[in-house]
């Protein structure tokens, strides 16, 4: 029988993206490992089954799906990006069983859990297999979700009010209890594998460590850039201005707009007089750019910037060298290729811990610049076009694009032969073995 580690994933692609990541660096630098990956099904129609055979995956690597359960009452409570929070104890049964056939052909020697399926070391318990959380966020919203006692500051952080947190992290928010479980879950893990790197986070990881709490820093670890081709021309159109001087503005999957704020968005553009790609997500889809921008807006631009709708590759325009600036909504996917490509920022969050990831970018990494919000949400176009012009030209600017370039050097140290990342997996392989 082969040695065997299991990933347990949450719902979705991109849990289920990150999981398939992890296992080809684990057997990159521990080939002597098989490792299987659960695929936990959705529990209704309303959400595409995932077909593993369409990653590229090294053939120690297996999927094994796990029976779909309905969600409560035929339907969740929670928004579709929380769906496994709602899933993961009603999914221990199948869960259980799934490791038992597996245990017929493999030594288990560790199971690396999303952490949002908290409720899966019930079952690891009972069968005495070591288990681990892997945590695709950074060590700073790690250590707030650790430390929910209502207390502030949170040790290795930069000061925090309580409308940086995430909003679970209130007392009075619903699913509050289901947050407080899983900082108890990961606190008694045998370790939390965290996508992450020492040199950007230094401060909060080494008050993780002296609270004895065991964490893995094994970053950057960023998805691969898919294979599709410039469909809407973008990389083409980057390709002939000069070097570092389009500011490159994306939201994520969420981050969609209002038509207000969107000619806002317009209206800062214009303002900074920089040029730029605009990755465009509106709340109606069926509207046209003309529709949705300012009057006019896309003639006047059309010889300064670019407006694509829905989607462009991020990764590999961040890797642009025309790319100086990046307008972003601090997801740390997003920060990290950023990091990693040398590329200073303007922090925009919107939901979930991206507010906690603003405040550490912007006050400790020193790598961004804020954005302020009006009294009813908005961020006004002079706001937007007063930070793009700040960080494309002028000295503070200047300072963010040297503090940032130094994190890129960092991040290829950590990832190369005696970094603290390859030390971190080498360690883990060890423990694993043993």
């Amino acid at each position: 029988m082969k040695d065997t580690i299991v990933l347990y994933p949450a719902v979705g692609r991109g849990h289920l993206q990150s999981m398939v990541e992890l296992g080809k660096l684990i057997l990159t630098h521990n080939p002597f490992f098989n490792i299987t990956i659960l695929v936990p099904n959705p529990p209704n129609t309303t959400i595409t089954k995932l077909d593993h055979t369409t990653f590229d995956c090294d053939a120690a690597i297996t999927f094994h799906h796990i029976t779909a359960i309905s969600s409560p009452n035929g339907g969740g409570t929670l928004p579709p990006h929380l769906l496994s929070l709602e899933l993961s104890p009603r999914s221990n049964q199948n869960f259980h069983h799934t490791l038992r056939s597996i245990s017929k052909n493999s030594r288990i020697k560790a199971i690396v859990l999303d952490f949002m399926n908290y409720s899966a070391p019930n079952v690891t318990a009972t069968l005495s297999i070591p288990t681990y959380f892997y945590y695709t966020s950074g060590a700073s919203s790690l250590a707030v979700l650790l430390h929910q006692n209502g207390l502030l500051p949170v040790p290795g952080l930069p000061r925090l009010l309580k409308s940086d947190m995430p909003e679970p992290c209130d007392p009075s928010h619903p699913i509050h209890h289901v947050f407080l479980d899983i900082g108890r879950s990961m606190r008694q893990s045998a370790g939390v594998i965290i996508n992450t790197f020492d040199v950007i986070e230094s401060r909060v990881i080494e008050s993780l460590k002296e609270e004895n709490m065991p964490v893995f820093c094994i970053g950057p670890m960023l998805s691969t850039p898919s294979v599709e081709e410039d469909k809407n021309g973008c990389l083409s159109w980057l390709d002939s201005q000069p070097s570092q001087s389009v500011v490159f503005l994306s939201f994520g999957s969420h981050g969609k707009f209002s038509k207000t704020q969107l000619k806002e968005i317009g209206i800062g553009l214009e303002k900074s007089e920089q040029k730029f790609l605009w990755v465009v997500r509106s709340e109606k889809d069926e509207a046209s750019l003309n529709e949705l921008l300012p009057e006019g807006f896309l003639e006047r631009t059309k010889e300064k910037g670019m407006v694509v709708r829905n989607w462009a590759p991020q990764a590999k325009i961040l890797s642009h060298d025309s790319v100086g600036g990046f307008v972003t909504h601090c997801g740390w996917n997003s920060v990290l290729e950023a990091v990693c490509e040398g590329v200073p920022m303007v922090a925009w969050p919107l939901y979930a811990e991206q507010k906690l990831n603003k405040v550490f970018i912007v006050e400790e990494m020193k790598v961004a610049l804020a954005l302020e919000k009006t009294n009813d949400g908005l961020v006004s176009g002079t706001e937007l076009g007063e930070r793009v012009k700040e960080l494309m030209d002028s000295n503070e600017g200047k300072e963010i694009r040297k503090n940032i370039f130094n994190m890129k050097i960092g991040a290829k140290e950590a990832r190369s032969e005696g970094g603290s990342s390859l030390v971190a997996l080498s360690r883990l392989g060890q423990l694993w073995k043993e």
